[in-house]
């Protein structure tokens, strides 16, 4: 939000264009404190163990899609803040999109999604999305049940801060919880002197908040009452009434936003006092009162935000440029600024597993669309949060809001949103400190996409000033050739790369006689230079609580469909692959043991660890970048933690683990850019004499090979780079078609349809196509997209 407005207010109130403090101040508001958010979206709101998490990200600066980042880390965790999966999402235009494949033992417990990009981790990680989810396993010893609590606090907040006598103030009242809020509530204002004189009362407009307004008079001590629906009562005190001061009254409407100013028994009235407009950190408004006068007011035209909705901050600054007063609130609340889809035709049947279509219209200026297809059930449940809520109001707030989307919603009560502005506060910045000409440190964050340190050694030694090649082979491509010469430090540097395929990087260099290209005693690693960052905050409150599970527990009908749809999409010949290699295994000595004895030494030989064998049982370890990516969440007590350069580091029972490579001490970096094809046996030690708490990497030996078909031994000289993370491919096709080697029973799939990037081409209609299930009547259909302009198209509706 770059342009600013300039208004001349009664003929007391003149603009503003001396530089002061304040003007210094927002300079540095201007150049300083841009800030992305994001919204999540996934495909369900609770999942079974063994699930796919399908999700879309949307990255905002402000309300338009951010340009300002190319990649968003999003990352999942457990109840114990222990991080399970990551991926590294591509950002194109601020949208990118991913899946998390659960893995089937994962404990029933809620876990959390946090989200965010290189650039946000310059502010405060209070505003970095975590997302809530519960997961479900049948066979976890523990389940959720939501939580029953009574537990809340309230707080009264008076408009624009103040509560001067004789001046006819609006409040807020706004209730909070850790758990979840009562269903309704109400309360009445007394003064204390007289507690049996009830001076008003209110009823709340949600669980979050109501509004009240009273005159107060100086020296007298009100109180506010609140009860809920349950019977239960706290009384809270209001400010204390001041006998000087600023009344601030705001109202916003499709006209603009009119605000009034009073001023009570001030020097020098509201002479030299100075209105400023602020959305998403940037100046849109300011004016300045030059008169002496104990009033003023204005309205504020729509234009201010280009006529889009959104949060408005007005503050009020004294003839010293202190702050005053200050009022939140939104842009034409009643008139949203929604785009609907253009839906020219449409085939949908409630026939089990037949063909449905939705044809949008090629016309339509918008090109890229987000769409979801979920059974809808009939229960008519309302969402809690949406991409309105998020873009609007919980992306740029770090207070719990109760089901935010409400106030979105078609019928949606503009008081209620009012109220909850008042009591909330910008905190994407605080004026007080901006005053003082402090400036955010940002971190260089000049980098476009991915970028890479790649350290040459020959010999063991860096390879200062040195001329290199480096043959780099993306995925399937063809190797490429390059010529490097290394700086003084002995680096080369891979910048600003996009890639979403294993990349692997070869060192070679020219022999002194030859002059023909060698390997001979090179080692390469390569460090990633954008990384994601350590979760140092606490994971947000929720309504579940894990309660001991009974042993004859009866599934919820979404938990059931959800395990049966598992069942549908497994392969058969997965099931008899199982069975073989149990009758393999039931044949055979104990390999592992043998091997163990053979690769360690007394010093490693502890009753209390755990191994993992390479050489004879398949491991299944390709799939991991390294192998200590690969032990994540495989051995209990066993957790990790990133460190700077992005590489796990594992510790054991929260203490760091030593870390030894053919039981030679080394470090994370070492062994993350060791070949996974050239591991033997791991080994996790736990309290073992000298040794502690160890992970020991034992590599092959003699005539030793991986049990694993995949990929052949890696040459030292070359080192695979991770990328994006590339999604996978959500499935439409049907699943009980004539080519399934078995028939599916009962068809339950909920998520029908899944496109993060649907386009239209060449004039085609952008098509929505999917099979039903056995049982949906109805659909939930979710369409998001934005134009060229991001201007934001969101339709949700229920079609038959």
């Amino acid at each position: 939000m770059k342009n600013i407005f300039f208004l001349l207010l009664i003929s007391a109130v003149q603009p503003v264009f001396s530089q002061t403090k304040l003007e210094k101040a927002i300079t540095n508001l201007e150049n300083n404190y841009e800030q992305e958010k994001v919204y999540i979206l996934t495909d369900k709101s609770q999942y079974v163990a063994g699930d796919q998490i399908w999700f879309k990200s949307f990255v905002f600066d402000g309300y338009n899609r951010s340009t300002l980042s190319t990649t968003l880390f999003v990352e999942l965790y457990n109840a114990d803040k222990e991080l399970i999966d990551w991926k590294t999402i591509l950002l194109t235009n601020g949208e990118g999109n991913g899946d998390f494949k659960l893995k089937e033992n994962l404990l029933e417990q809620v876990y959390f999604v946090r989200t965010y990009t290189p650039y946000m981790t310059n502010f405060s990680e209070d505003f970095q999305i975590v997302k809530t989810i519960p997961i479900y396993n049948p066979t976890s010893t523990e389940t959720l049940e939501i939580a029953k609590s009574s537990d809340w606090s309230a707080k009264a907040f008076p408009e624009g801060g103040t509560f001067v006598n004789g001046m006819p103030t609006k409040f807020a009242v706004r209730l909070s919880s850790n758990i979840s809020l009562p269903e309704t509530w109400n309360g009445k204002i007394i003064d204390v002197q007289n507690p049996n004189a009830p001076i008003t009362t209110f009823t709340s407009f949600d669980k979050n908040v109501a509004s009240f307004k009273i005159t107060p008079t100086l020296g007298k001590k009100y109180q506010a009452i609140i009860q809920d629906n349950a019977g239960k009562k706290q009384t809270i005190d209001l400010p204390e009434v001041a006998d000087s001061g600023l009344n601030l009254k705001v109202i916003s409407s499709d006209e603009g936003i009119k605000y009034s100013l009073k001023g009570v028994n001030l020097k020098q009235q509201l002479q030299n006092y100075k209105i400023v407009g602020t959305i998403n950190n940037h100046l849109v408004y300011k004016a300045n009162i030059n008169q002496l006068t104990n009033e003023a007011s204005s309205l504020i035209p729509t234009k201010i935000s280009n006529g889009a909705n959104g949060i408005f901050q007005l503050a009020i600054f004294d003839d010293q440029d202190n702050l005053v007063a200050k009022r939140l609130c939104f842009i034409k609340p009643n008139n949203l600024k929604i785009d609907k889809a253009e839906i020219i035709g449409q085939n949908l049947k409630q026939t089990p597993r037949s063909f449905n279509s939705i044809d949008l219209s090629p016309e339509s200026h918008f090109k890229n669309y987000t769409v979801l297809v979920n059974e809808d059930n009939g229960s008519n449940n309302q969402e809690d949060e949406n991409i309105l809520s998020s873009l609007w109001l919980t992306g740029d707030f770090t207070s719990k809001i109760d089901r935010p989307a409400q106030y979105f919603s078609t019928n949606a009560n503009t008081e209620a949103l009012d109220a909850l502005l008042i009591s909330e506060n910008w905190k994407r910045f605080d004026w007080n400190t901006v005053l003082s000409g402090s400036v955010p440190t940002i971190k260089p964050n000049a980098q476009k996409f991915l970028s890479y340190r790649v350290k040459p050694l020959k010999d063991n030694a860096l390879m200062k000033d040195t001329a290199v090649n480096l043959v780099l082979k993306l995925g399937e491509n063809e190797p490429t050739f390059n010529p490097f010469k290394t700086d003084q430090n002995g680096y080369i540097y891979l910048n600003n790369l996009n890639f979403d395929e294993p990349l692997n990087v070869s060192l070679f260099v020219n022999s002194e006689k030859s002059k023909e290209a060698g390997t001979d005693n090179l080692f390469v690693t390569v460090e990633p230079l954008v990384n994601p960052t350590p979760f140092k905050g606490n994971l947000p409150t929720t309504k579940y609580k894990l309660i001991p599970a009974a042993t004859n527990r009866k599934l919820s009908p979404t938990i059931s469909r959800a395990i049966n749809t598992q069942k549908n999409m497994e392969k058969p010949e997965k099931f008899d692959v199982q069975i073989e290699e149990v009758k393999l295994t039931g044949k055979k000595a104990d390999p592992k043991e043998e091997l163990n004895k053979q690769l360690s030494s007394g010093m490693f030989t502890s009753m209390n660890s755990t191994i993992f064998d390479f050489v004879n049982e398949d491991q299944n370890v390709f799939g991991s970048n390294n192998i200590l990516d690969w032990l994540q969440g495989r051995a209990a007590g066993l957790t990790f933690q990133r460190n700077n350069s992005g590489v796990n580091v594992p510790y054991i029972r929260g203490q760091q683990a030593k870390l030894y490579l053919d039981e030679v001490q080394t470090d994370p970096t070492m062994i993350a850019n060791l070949p996974v094809s050239t591991i033997a046996m791991v080994k996790i030690i736990k309290e073992s004499g000298l040794v502690g708490n160890a992970v020991a990497i034992y590599t092959m030996k003699g005539n030793m090979k991986s049990k694993s078909n995949e990929k052949p031994t890696q040459n030292k000289n070359s080192s695979v780079v991770r990328g994006y993370d590339k999604p996978s491919e959500f499935p439409i096709e049907m699943l009980d078609n004539d080519d399934s080697p078995k028939k599916i029973e009962s068809d339950t799939r909920e998520t029908l349809y899944w496109n993060p990037n649907l386009f239209d081409s060449d004039y085609v209609p952008p098509r929505i196509k999917f099979f039903n299930n056995d049982t949906a009547k109805q659909y939930k259909v979710l369409i998001i997209s934005f134009d060229e302009d991001d201007n934001l198209l969101y339709d949700q509706k229920i079609l038959k």
